[in-house]
């Protein structure tokens, strides 16, 4: 099957599926945003084989046209600390884990082409995050400064960290919210360590809709990494995506 026909095989599944109906785009990409837009608003169950396999492919297919960023790739010959910077979409990245912002839920963004970093994680690797999410919550909610651990499925990470950082209503962060924010990274440290992983990539957790002030919070993921005791994890990647925190990161290390 052609991947064109792939789309829109696994659009009509989708679309039946949720009882929603839907013109198939006859633009390439357009299928794709719809493709997107009905997994985002997925109930997770139980899917079928050869649907499982039509999205695959499809999200593989768009993992090689984005292109995959490898650690080895942003060292560079006389760098030797453990810490790197990366601007860039963390989908790319081919870490052992890279840490998604989640919310309390845990099941990913609902919203449609939102383009904040859990539902673009969620989009690249697939329904079988949404599952895998739900399977562990088991309807609950996950605690602010928490994590667990999934598989990433699609993407080139092989696994994802899900953590729910503080939400800060007035731009002044508590300090109890600050202690939350240390502990997200705390505990995809601990996870990483558990599970065996040489290396992870923190996103800006709680920055930007979660309104934490973006160079206080890089004062407390940089702070709180660097004192983490680490055994197994060689390799910890800052993953930026705005200028401003590009600065705020490379300034601090």
């Amino acid at each position: 099957m052609d991947r064109q026909a792939n789309i829109e095989k696994s659009i009509a599944y989708l679309a039946a599926d949720e009882q929603v109906r839907c013109r198939i785009p006859s633009s390439p990409g357009e299928r794709q945003r719809l493709l997107r837009a009905l997994m985002n608003v997925w109930e997770p169950k139980e899917l079928p084989e050869e649907f499982l396999a039509m999205q695959d492919a499809e999200l593989q297919a768009q993992a090689a046209d984005k292109g995959v960023v490898t650690i080895e790739s942003l060292k560079s010959d006389a760098e030797s600390s453990p810490f790197l910077l990366w601007q860039g979409d963390i989908t790319r990245l081919q870490a052992d884990a890279i840490v998604n912002a989640a919310n309390a839920q845990a099941l990913g963004c609902w919203s449609p082409l939102h383009n904040c970093i859990d539902n673009c994680i969620h989009s690249a690797a697939g329904l079988q995050l949404r599952k895998a999410c739900y399977d562990h919550m088991q309807g609950r909610l996950l605690a602010t400064g928490d994590a667990f651990i999934t598989h990433g499925y699609n993407l080139p990470a092989k696994y994802v960290l899900h953590t729910v950082g503080p939400i800060v209503t007035d731009d002044r962060p508590t300090k109890q919210q600050e202690e939350q924010l240390a502990s997200c990274y705390r505990r995809c440290m601990e996870l990483a360590e558990e599970n065996g992983l040489e290396s992870i990539a923190f996103c800006c957790i709680s920055t930007g809709v979660f309104r934490f002030p973006n160079q206080r919070a890089a004062e407390i993921a940089v702070s709180t990494v660097k004192q983490f005791p680490r055994k197994n994890l060689k390799t910890i990647v800052f993953n930026v995506f705005l200028d401003k925190d590009y600065a705020i990161y490379r300034a601090l290390l």
